[in-house]
């Protein structure tokens, strides 16, 4: 099932996500819907914060950047690179800074070239609810770090400069408002949700 991405300036995406146990309520169902919902949007990665539930998971396919993934350093591949995170925890990031135009689905329409470290290191568990720790880098880092961010409650937004956050400020506050097009269905921050 699709579900509705939720729009920049719903307090559910400035929130530090919660731990989830193994027992979460239908939680193979939220992963389908997730990977369903980011394919629908062509996105390459969908934090839960985006659809409204303030914990720690995302999904993240990047094989969209196979091709491209020669542009970024380091030889972590992003072809065939399809994950669940639950509950990670970044152990660290290094090497060089370097720069990628990065978009976000919550933020539609704007895309701005944000720096990131070029290596990670992240433990995390599977669908599953076993344990991993991978090193990655290049394209694969960056999209991870960015749905990393989202449990945190940080945006890509957060990254660029105070000149160029201040030219995108009427851009942001018409998402906010929902006077934005996508071709995948949001939920606007005015929007409550029905009881």
């Amino acid at each position: 099932m699709k579900l509705p991405i939720v729009a920049y300036g719903d307090p559910v995406l400035r929130t530090k996500a919660e731990e989830i146990e193994e027992d979460y309520p239908n939680l193979k169902g939220l992963i389908e819907d997730m990977f369903e919902t980011m394919y629908a949007a062509s996105g390459v990665g969908l934090a839960a914060p985006q659809v409204g539930l303030p914990i720690r998971l995302f999904v993240i396919d990047a094989s969209p950047f196979g091709e491209d993934d020669e542009d970024g350093p380091g030889d972590t591949t992003a072809k065939d690179f399809k994950h669940v995170f639950i509950n990670p925890i970044m152990v660290e990031e290094s090497g060089k800074e370097w720069g990628f135009n990065e978009g976000c689905l919550s933020i539609p329409h704007i895309n701005e070239e944000v720096m990131r470290k070029e290596n990670i290191i992240i433990n995390y568990l599977d669908e599953n609810f076993e344990e991993y720790e991978m090193e990655l880098t290049g394209l694969a880092a960056r999209v991870v770090q960015h749905e990393y961010d989202h449990i945190e409650g940080k945006l890509f937004l957060d990254k660029l400069r105070p000149l160029k956050k201040t030219m995108l400020k009427s851009k942001l506050e018409a998402i906010s408002k929902g006077e934005v097009r996508t071709s995948y269905k949001m939920r606007f921050p005015q929007q409550k949700k029905k009881r």
